[in-house]
């Protein structure tokens, strides 16, 4: 089981460079920055990362392709690439709807969008050609200039070779999908390295496997190829009332008032207890909201608890399909401490 973990640039820069390089020497494997316009640019973020971290693996956790080029997403990342020595990653989503519609974007097709935009990545990051007339992208001809490409090796360490001359490609960027409902999942397991998914909860991956499923045995792959990831609402502390400290509730306040019913009806919650969460938010009455919160709704939304109890979830979701485990926030009460204690008693038991 790989560990991630999401940072939000709504905070200097100085700060998420101060985390991520704790989460590195705590023992995490990815760091996930999300992309919002509204917040600190994404690529100014990684680029600061980039340049003071070793080892962790960095990306966009997800840009989309409405509001930026995955031409120029592609450039972004090699260019993060070469300044990390090899650790970059993409996360791309389709957005959000309301969000790219007040900004005057357009939101169509997204489930093509998204697709095309990993092949048009893939394409691009090895340093290979790209025309495409597809639902959402006309691309006539785009290459980056950039990609350093070294020879492909065969199983046996040899070169490949095609019309007598040795195939060569760039670095291999890993591209990730944000992806939630069944058709997006089953689409993006055809062409993604891996898929994100909002969820915490295994009820929620059992179904999202069975699209996975369907995708990877359409487009002839093999399930290990997908890193499936589950990009889930944390917070640990050394009791579970200590980790509902902070933000905890908050959080899932607003993972209920975006869940579609259908979502709320899976895991058996009360309809008109989540409905006046939405009311409350809605108010943005935030000093009455946290009572609003029931013991059901942070089970279904979030990980939350004690090293123990997060181990077990953890490893719920293990056995039916999760590959990576991204703490997303609040992480705990006082981010840092959650950062250590993660460092301490999650990771290494899942390492050993």
């Amino acid at each position: 089981m790989r560990i991630g973990i999401e940072f939000v640039p709504d905070k200097p820069i100085e700060k998420l460079v101060t985390w991520t390089k704790l989460a590195e020497e705590s023992g995490f494997d990815n760091v996930w920055i999300t992309d919002h316009y509204n917040n600190r640019n994404v690529w100014s973020a990684l680029t600061a990362i980039a340049l003071n971290t070793e080892k962790i693996m960095l990306g966009p956790g997800v840009t989309n392709p409405f509001h930026i080029s995955p031409a120029l997403t592609a450039s972004a990342a090699v260019t993060i690439n070469e300044l990390s020595n090899g650790r970059a990653v993409i996360g791309i989503g389709a957005g959000d709807k309301v969000t790219l519609s007040g900004l005057g974007i357009k939101w169509d097709k997204p489930v093509s969008a998204v697709v095309e935009s990993i092949k048009y990545m893939q394409k691009l990051t090895e340093g290979s050609k790209f025309k495409h007339d597809g639902k959402v992208f006309k691309v006539k001809n785009a290459k980056l200039a950039i990609v350093k490409k070294e020879p492909v090796l065969d199983a046996d360490g040899n070169p490949k070779m095609k019309d007598g001359k040795p195939v060569k490609k760039g670095p291999k960027i890993p591209i990730y999908a944000g992806a939630q409902g069944p058709m997006m999942l089953k689409m993006t397991a055809m062409v993604a390295d891996g898929i994100l998914i909002n969820a915490s909860h295994p009820k929620d991956f059992e179904i999202a496997m069975e699209k996975i499923k369907e995708g990877v045995e359409e487009a002839g792959r093999d399930l290990k190829e997908i890193d499936v990831t589950a990009y889930a609402s944390f917070s640990i502390g050394d009791t579970r009332e200590a980790a509902l400290e902070g933000d905890a509730k908050i959080v899932v306040a607003f993972i209920v008032a975006g869940s579609p019913d259908v979502v709320l009806e899976r895991h058996d919650l009360d309809l008109d207890a989540c409905n006046k969460v939405r009311g409350l938010l809605g108010e943005g009455n935030f000093k009455d909201l946290p009572d609003a919160i029931t013991d059901e709704m942070i089970d279904a939304f979030a990980v939350v608890g004690n090293k123990d109890q997060c181990i077990r979830r953890i490893e719920d979701l293990g056995k039916v399909g999760v590959t990576q485990f991204v703490v997303g926030s609040p992480i705990g009460p006082k981010k840092k401490d959650g950062i250590k204690q993660i460092g301490k008693e999650i990771i290494p038991y899942f390492k050993k």
